[in-house]
């Protein structure tokens, strides 16, 4: 195989390899908005050894879990959260890896909306709650990018069926009580289904690519020995070959002309003895 495809095939299963370990940050409660002193439960999921939680808050300091919140392995819980809290979270590995990125928001006013901290999918039906420290609200009014889009008497907007158009900056207004900050929707494209094509022509999974590498490194390493093997019995052979050929040569009985001779030379010499005993 040629030196580059091998070299193709290795980085290609180390991607593979690396993928499997990526981390996913979930945060609990699932809302992109809280309220000052309230906790707040993040954890990287799906995540080996060496992951842990990080953040860049609004005053641009980035630390990780243990420098503001209680650590316990790939998670981290802080007990009362601060307005300057608010910024950015995320996983990351002791080799720099990193996860998809949460922004928290939190309030020291009356008003949140609560909203996914992550994306929703494409089609999905999303739910946004208006809510006050004191009590849940009768009506609130509902904005997306600055401008009102509708008014619910319970303070909980639903969007049926998500799409792209509908990503923007939300925001929710109780009247007398004040308005919530801004928190970005996000909408992730739903993946379309895929039919098997008739022909195998997808690619390996990682086991059949390991497998294909460990024979390569097989054959990297046996192929001289063999190659070696077979020229040396190939010239043992024909040695052997050329050793028969001339004893064969030196041991060739006489053939049928020459057995005739013999013969005509025995008749020969009988009658000439004959003619001297005359």
């Amino acid at each position: 195989m040629d030196p580059t495809s091998l070299q193709r095939l290795v980085f290609l299963t180390s991607l593979l390899s690396c993928s499997t370990n990526q981390a996913r940050l979930t945060v609990t409660p699932s809302s992109s908005q809280i309220f000052e002193y309230e906790p707040l439960s993040l954890r990287c999921e799906d995540a080996s050894d060496g992951w842990t939680v990080m953040r860049n808050t609004s005053d641009g300091k980035r630390a990780e879990c243990k420098g503001w919140g209680r650590s316990a392995g790939s998670s981290c819980t802080v007990s009362h959260m601060d307005p300057l809290d608010s910024g950015v979270y995320w996983c990351e590995s002791t080799e720099g890896s990193t996860s998809n990125t949460i922004t928290i928001t939190v309030s020291g006013g009356s008003v949140i909306l609560q909203s996914p901290a992550l994306p929703v999918m494409e089609g999905d039906n999303v739910t946004l709650i208006c809510r006050t420290k004191m009590a849940d609200p009768s009506s609130a009014d509902f904005y997306k990018d600055g401008v009102s889009i509708r008014t619910e008497s319970d303070g909980h907007m639903t969007l049926l069926h998500v799409n792209r158009s509908d990503e923007g900056l939300y925001k929710c207004r109780v009247q007398n009580r004040g308005e919530s900050p801004e928190s970005w929707l996000s909408v992730s494209e739903k993946p379309t289904p895929t039919m098997d094509p008739p022909t195998t022509s997808s690619a390996p999974p990682a086991s059949s690519l390991h497998l294909v590498f460990r024979v390569i490194c097989h054959l990297v390493v046996f192929c001289p020995y063999c190659i070696s093997t077979f020229l040396m019995v190939s010239i043992y052979r024909e040695r052997a070959r050329g050793s028969d050929q001339s004893v064969s040569m030196a041991i060739t009985p006489p053939t049928h002309d020459e057995q005739g001779l013999d013969g005509d030379y025995d008749d020969v010499m009988s009658a000439v003895t004959t003619e001297h005993q005359f």
